[in-house]
Order: C-alpha cells, then sequence, then structure tokens
C-alpha cells in the first residue's frame, strides 16, 4: 500500500458498516482521516477510535439528501484541508422501502443521495484533488445496475426500492468513466467498485437479506483502489471486488453518458 503519511483522505458514510472499516484502516496507514456522517455521537467514536489506535481524524457532519448540505462539507473541506489525496464516495440508501421517497430538493432519494450529492461533491472538490496528486477518487457501486429512464428518472411511473438502488449505482458508474476520460492526462485515479455481494451492514439487514460477506472483504476491494500500487495507471474503470469487471451495457453509451451529465449539472446547479 501507498504510505499515507501527511496526506488526507475523505470518507463519506463512515460512521458504520464498511465506511467505518475503511476510515479505521487509512487511519492505522497514518492518514488524516475526514470521518462523514450525519449522526455527530457516531462520528465522534470513529474519530475516538481512530485516535486511540494513534492517527489523526475529524468528523464533519452533513446530510446527503441535500445538495446544499454536500455544498457545505464541500466548502468546510476546502477550509479545514491543506490537501485532499482521497476521495471515497461511500455514503448511500439501499434497496429496503416500497414508497417513493424524495430528497430536501426534491429529487428522487436514492439517485439524490447514492449519486447527485456524490456528483457534486467530486465536481465542487475537484481542483483541490488535483492540487494534491497524486490522488485518488473511489466511488463504492454495486453489481446491481439497472439502465436509467431517461424519460423518468425520478421513478414517478413504476417505482421500487431495487430499481432506484441500481439506477443510481449504475448513474455512480457512468460518472466515473466520464471522470476517468477527463482525468486521463492527470495523475488523479478515478474508480467505482462493487466492494463485496450482502456485506454485514446494517443496510443490507434493513433489506431483509442474510449477509454473504464480510465488511473486512469490502473493506479490502475499496482500499485497493484507494491506496494499492496495484491499479497505479488504471482508471475510468468499474471493479468487482479486487477484479477490472464489466458493468451494464448502458455504462459505455456515449449518447447516455452525455444525458446523465447534462442532466446532473442541471439539477445539482452547477450548469448556471
Amino acid at each position: 500500500m501507498m504510505p499515507l503519511n501527511g496526506k488526507t483522505a475523505l470518507i463519506t458514510g463512515s460512521t458504520d458498516g464498511v465506511g467505518r472499516v475503511v476510515a479505521m484502516r487509512l487511519g492505522e496507514m497514518g492518514a488524516r482521516v475526514l470521518i462523514h456522517g450525519r449522526d455527530q455521537h457516531r462520528g465522534e467514536r470513529v474519530v475516538a477510535a481512530i485516535e486511540a489506535a494513534g492517527g489523526t481524524a475529524e468528523f464533519l457532519a452533513a446530510d446527503l439528501a441535500s445538495l446544499a448540505e454536500a455544498r457545505r462539507l464541500a466548502d468546510t473541506v476546502g477550509k479545514t484541508s491543506t490537501r485532499l489525496d482521497i476521495l471515497i464516495n461511500n455514503a448511500g440508501i439501499g434497496t429496503a422501502g416500497t414508497s417513493r421517497l424524495t430528497s430536501n430538493d426534491g429529487h428522487e432519494l436514492r439517485f439524490a443521495v447514492n449519486y447527485l450529492a456524490g456528483f457534486l461533491l467530486t465536481t465542487l472538490l475537484l481542483p483541490f484533488i488535483r492540487r494534491s496528486t497524486p490522488a485518488r477518487i473511489v466511488n463504492v457501486a454495486s453489481a446491481g445496475q439497472q439502465a436509467i429512464d431517461f424519460d423518468d428518472v425520478m421513478l414517478t411511473r413504476g417505482f421500487s426500492g431495487s430499481r432506484a438502488y441500481c439506477q443510481s449505482k449504475l448513474a455512480q458508474i457512468m460518472f466515473t468513466i466520464d471522470l476517468g476520460q477527463e482525468l486521463a492526462d492527470t495523475d488523479v485515479l478515478v474508480n467505482a467498485v462493487h466492494p463485496a455481494t450482502y456485506m454485514d451492514t446494517a443496510m443490507v439487514r434493513r433489506a431483509g437479506v442474510r449477509p454473504m460477506s464480510t465488511v473486512e472483504e469490502g473493506a479490502e476491494a475499496i482500499l485497493q483502489l484507494a491506496v494499492s500500487p496495484a491499479v497505479a495507471g488504471c482508471t475510468g474503470r468499474y471493479f468487482n471486488g479486487l477484479n477490472d469487471a464489466r458493468a451494464n451495457a448502458q455504462a459505455y453509451d456515449d449518447a447516455a453518458r452525455q444525458k446523465l451529465r447534462a442532466l446532473s449539472l442541471r439539477l445539482t446547479g452547477l450548469a448556471d
């Protein structure tokens, strides 16, 4: 693994589950770790655990169901850090639930939290990340993917939690491919990963699914893309666990990715 002393890492959704394990490991490796979540108490417990192990950490609260909160988080990172070497977009909502819910901004909730917030956060932090090269961005996606219906992205018809989740995860991968192309001539690597199948997390248990993998297994896959020299030079790719893999066919459709990018820029206000 790369030496991390003097480097800073931000992991969204890192007060629990695989995000917490990744944060702890990065702290053990010497990185200054920015913990993100909604719950102050849980965040402070992760910070305390990292510090007890000899690391350095700070908790940043934000509810990514709000684009304003995502903007505030990006602003806070910029004000409190001199660099950002690793960004891991891990926060998300799973498949549980049959009711269609919306974000603070009126967007379908899983699309908003799992994809749009990370799109906005990454875009706002990108100038900062590019000044911290070599740097890496990891989007924690899923093997569960479903093509986006651009006539009904917000799933006002035929909603299901599974469909919403799978669509949002494919959107992450499509963004990863585009960003990898944009950053091809830089020393910033960006990749997406399905960490492991049905990890033992609260998200999986809420969906009523019996866990099949450990969070430690998922953490290894995320950490490979975040810090391992084994993937140096690999960018704009989708990994299934530790292996380079093939995503849903729509991810490689240039026209579909252009539609998604235009929509994302408009919904986040970045097109103004």
